[in-house]
């Protein structure tokens, strides 16, 4: 049983609920919640929902009696569904904003604002890359069939990490033998045929490296070239430059006679490096696997840092598994009236 607290509720419309509930107080909640990740915090979310966002927003904002902050779930509603702010395709954890210990109550308060007249009519909540870790799992389909909801649990994707427990030596000590001699090998040829790694800082020109990233992100794949839309572009430049302020960003390019050939867009928080997307070009130095020694640098740096995880976030591809990583898992939760 969760004790019972005093608490306020407010549901917030729109765009006001980011000046409404300031950075500092968004964020010092995020970092402190369930799902602690890059995409729970004010920056992303408030710049996803300026170039992402669709149907009308809104949050439900909870505080205990003292007015303290400890529940933030933003939703949107477009036909009838509600989702959770910053969709699944450009967002790879998802979840409400509270504390582990105040998920129940936070929850609670989520659900009896969502039956209430003040919120919009809608047929589904519909919860996408809710984390493996993720209280939520174990909480919504409770209190689901409490209120007489049906609610449905699906893996969604998986989320191969990379577990990082010394230096740069022990990773590679850690994998298979041969991957570890590939690793090495072209390490070493892309540094002897004058691979040079780049990593972007405050004093670097940010909107010409983010507009290379996905020059470079275009080259790699159509798929990737037909997704980068006007407002995902946007995005990218916005959350770049809250994320270099925040020291949470790594651009990261390796080049070839001054040219940038392949490049990484990763956010380095918690202790952990989160690979948020990639870019690569082909058509010249193919024989210099400069996308491989691109990854091998970024790992070599989170070991370098001491940093425990290595994420590379949604997707199944082989070569995550030839770095070593293992799959971890997130869910879609969806939840509809009976009947």
């Amino acid at each position: 049983m969760i004790a019972p607290m005093l608490m306020t509720m407010n549901l917030l419309v729109g765009a006001d609920v980011f000046a409404a509930v300031p950075a500092a107080e968004w964020d010092a909640l995020a970092e402190g919640s369930m799902t602690d990740t890059p995409f729970q915090r004010h920056a992303y979310q408030q710049a996803w929902w300026k170039h992402l966002g669709v149907g009308e927003l809104y949050t439900v904002v909870v505080r205990d009696g003292q007015d303290k902050l400890i529940g933030l779930a933003p939703f949107y509603v477009q036909d009838g569904v509600v989702q959770l702010n910053a969709s699944k395709e450009e967002s790879d954890y998802l979840d409400i904003i509270t504390k582990a210990e105040d998920a129940e109550v936070v929850w609670t308060a989520v659900l009896d604002c969502l039956c209430s007249e003040a919120f919009p009519a809608w047929q589904a909540l519909d919860c996408h890359c809710i984390p493996s870790a993720s209280p939520t799992l174990q909480i919504l389909p409770r209190l689901a069939d409490g209120r007489g909801f049906v609610l449905s649990t699906a893996e969604e994707e998986v989320c191969p990490i990379i577990p990082l427990t010394g230096d740069f030596e022990e990773y590679l000590a850690s994998i298979d033998k041969k991957q570890r001699h590939e690793i090495r090998r072209k390490m070493r040829k892309a540094e002897g045929n004058g691979g040079e790694l780049e990593v972007i800082g405050k004093g670097d020109d940010l909107p010409a490296a983010v507009d290379d990233f996905l020059r470079l992100l275009q080259l790699s794949m159509q798929e990737k070239a037909d997704w980068l839309t006007d407002g995902r572009r946007a995005l990218f430049h916005e959350v770049a430059q809250a994320a270099l302020a925040a020291d949470m960003l790594q651009l990261m390019f390796m080049r070839v006679d001054g040219r940038r050939y392949s490049a990484l867009f990763n956010f380095v928080y918690h202790n952990r490096t989160w690979v948020y997307n990639s870019g690569l070009d082909m058509r010249e130095h193919d024989n210099l696997s400069l996308g491989v020694v691109l990854s091998s640098n970024a790992i070599q740096l989170a070991a370098e840092a001491g940093f425990s995880e290595f994420d590379f976030l949604r997707g199944n591809e082989t070569y995550k598994y030839r770095f070593g990583a293992h799959d971890t898992h997130i869910y879609r939760m969806e939840m509809r009236k009976e009947g």
